[in-house]
C-alpha cells in the first residue's frame, strides 16, 4: 500500500450505503449557525454520480413549491452526516439530467421491483 492509498483510506467513509443514480435519497447535512449546529434534511433523486475515492460527488435534485432544486454533495464530506435510501429505482441512463425538462408525472422514475 503506497502512501497516496494510505491517505485516502482515512479520509473515505466506511458507513457509506450503496446507492445509485436514479435512487431517492434523503441527505442529512449538518448546517452550522454561529455556534449551533443542526441537521437539515435535502430529499430528492440521485440524477448523477461522478469520481472515485474522496473526492466522490453525487447530484440530488428535488422539486421546491414549483422550481427544481439541485445540490452537488460530496459522498465523504464531514458536512454530511448520512445518506438515507428511501426507495430504488431503474433507470438505463448514467447521468439523469433529461429530467431538468420535465415536470408532473412525466418527470416519475420507476420503482424497481
Amino acid at each position: 500500500m503506497n502512501l497516496m492509498q494510505l491517505v485516502e483510506n482515512t479520509q473515505t467513509r466506511k458507513d457509506a450505503e450503496p446507492f445509485g443514480v436514479g435512487d431517492t435519497v434523503k441527505v442529512h447535512v449538518i448546517i452550522k449557525e454561529g455556534d449551533k449546529e443542526r441537521v437539515q434534511i435535502f430529499q430528492g433523486d440521485v440524477i448523477a454520480k461522478r469520481g472515485a475515492g474522496p473526492s466522490a460527488s453525487f447530484t440530488v435534485r428535488k422539486i421546491s413549491f414549483g422550481i427544481g432544486v439541485e445540490k452537488i454533495f460530496l459522498l465523504h464530506s464531514k458536512s454530511i452526516k448520512k445518506v438515507e435510501i428511501v426507495r430504488h429505482t431503474k433507470v438505463r441512463r448514467a447521468k439523469l439530467y433529461y429530467l431538468r425538462g420535465l415536470k408532473g408525472k412525466s418527470a416519475r422514475l420507476r420503482e424497481e421491483r
